[in-house]
C-alpha cells in the first residue's frame, strides 16, 4: 500500500505527496484525521503510547492520523479506528481545523485536521453500552483508554492543559459543542 501521505495547501487541495517524516521534520501542512467516538456526555479518550516519536503519554482522541494518498479520508478514519482501537463504528465530519505546532527541533505537526464523530450509543439505564476493556488498542499506539464524562473533561482542559496533546486541546471544545447541538 502507498504510504505516501497528502501535502494539501490552505483551502486542502492536494499540492504533492511526502513521507510522514519529511512532513513532520519540515512543518509542511498536510491532511490529518481526528476520531472522537461518544456515548451520551462521555468522550473515549486515549492515553498515547509512552513510546510515541512525540506526545507520549498524553491524553488525546480515540484515535488520529493520516489519510494515505490515493486514500479516501473517511475510509481511512475507519481502518485506522480499527487498526489502532479495535472498534469499528459509523463515523462522520464533524469539522475540520487546522493547527500548527513545533515539538521539537525539526519536529513539527502542521496539519489541516478533519474530525469525524461517531455515536457509541448508551443503554436505556444511561450506561455506556461499550465494554472498553473487550477492545483490543494496538500497544504501540495507546496505553489506555477511557470513557470521561464531558463536565470532568471540560474542568482538566482548564485545569490541567499539560496531560493533552495539543490538537485536543484545540478540538476537544469544538467537538462537545457540535455533540451538545447535535
Amino acid at each position: 500500500m502507498n504510504n505516501a501521505l497528502i501535502k494539501v495547501d490552505i483551502y486542502n487541495r492536494q499540492i504533492g505527496t511526502g513521507t510522514k517524516e519529511e512532513l513532520h521534520k519540515s512543518a509542511i501542512l498536510h491532511r490529518a484525521f481526528s476520531i472522537f467516538i461518544f456515548s451520551g456526555t462521555r468522550m473515549l479518550i486515549q492515553k498515547r503510547a509512552f513510546d510515541k516519536y512525540h506526545s507520549g503519554g498524553l491524553w488525546a482522541n480515540t484515535c488520529c492520523s493520516h489519510p494515505r494518498d490515493g486514500e479516501d479520508t473517511v475510509g481511512a478514519a475507519k481502518r485506522r479506528l480499527m487498526e489502532e482501537v479495535g472498534l469499528a463504528a459509523h463515523i462522520k465530519e464533524a469539522l475540520t481545523f487546522t493547527y500548527y505546532y513545533k515539538f521539537a527541533e525539526e519536529l513539527y505537526e502542521y496539519e489541516y485536521d478533519h474530525v469525524f464523530i461517531g455515536e457509541y450509543p448508551e443503554s436505556e439505564d444511561g450506561e455506556v453500552r461499550m465494554d472498553i476493556s473487550k477492545l483490543k488498542p494496538n500497544p504501540e499506539e495507546i496505553a489506555e483508554l477511557e470513557f470521561i464524562e464531558f463536565e470532568e473533561l471540560e474542568r482538566q482542559l482548564i485545569e490541567i492543559p499539560e496531560k493533552f496533546a495539543p490538537w485536543f486541546l484545540i478540538s476537544a471544545p469544538k467537538v462537545m459543542k457540535v455533540i451538545r447541538d447535535f
